[in-house]
């Protein structure tokens, strides 16, 4: 293992989701989580004071869960080799129409603070607003400072793993696991037609509907609807 693979599982091992949302990533919808990562800053090592802190301050936006296979993973782009042999382990696994869930997200950081507190003051502090405003979706996190990102990738995967039971089990009522003889779930034929109704409107690049349509190898069964979107 490298010096840097030891320092990320070292930044993994010593993050503590000190606040987690008190709710589910919503299944149907976007959810906005409000997070504080709180460090000690990496130069203490160098002065030994304790009494400053690091607080950042964003949001995380997680898209409404997709329901996905092993097939449609496996011709993902954007993915390192590693992970490609990992998706191809999963169809050999589960085969390739397995459904399963698939989480996007984005880090909009917000700000960045440095005060003159000890952490553990800081996080008192900060959860007690966060109590007075009464908010379910703010959390604190407490990472490592060089290595911030990889804390709050911990915390994403955190909530992510506690939200898959009650998200799966929404879209299960909904009928959205069913896997048509395509190897198909009716949730990916709901989003294509999503896509196409905003292809119709200019709402929506067609490119990323001709992607998405390749992925689940559906494009000639939608080749003329997807030609129809450029005639005049």
């Amino acid at each position: 293992m490298s010096t840097q693979d030891d320092r990320i599982e070292y930044a993994v091992r010593h993050t503590e989701i000190l606040r987690p949302p008190k709710q589910s990533l919503s299944t149907f919808g976007t959810t906005n989580i409000y997070y504080y990562l709180v460090t000690e800053p990496s130069y203490t090592e160098f002065t030994r004071s304790k009494d400053e802190t690091v607080i950042r301050e964003g949001r995380v936006i997680a898209e409404r869960p997709r329901i996905v296979t092993p097939y449609y993973l496996s011709r993902l782009d954007g993915f390192s080799l590693e992970a490609k042999k990992y998706f191809s382990s999963l169809l050999g696994t589960y085969g390739p129409d397995a459904p399963g869930l698939f989480y996007t997200y984005r880090n909009e950081p917000k700000q960045l603070n440095i005060v003159a507190e000890r952490l553990w003051i800081v996080v008192d502090r900060l959860n007690t607003e966060i109590e007075k405003r009464g908010d379910p979706l703010t959390s604190i996190i407490k990472g490592e400072d060089e290595l911030w990102d990889v804390s709050l990738m911990k915390f994403i995967y955190e909530v992510a793993r506690n939200s898959v039971r009650d998200n799966l089990s929404q879209m299960n009522a909904r009928g959205l696991l069913k896997i048509d003889s395509g190897g198909v779930p009716a949730d990916a034929r709901i989003r294509i037609e999503t896509m196409f109704g905003r292809a119709i409107k200019g709402e929506y690049d067609p490119r990323e509907l001709k992607s998405e349509l390749d992925r689940w190898d559906l494009f000639a069964e939608y080749e003329d609807r997807f030609f129809a979107l450029f005639k005049k």
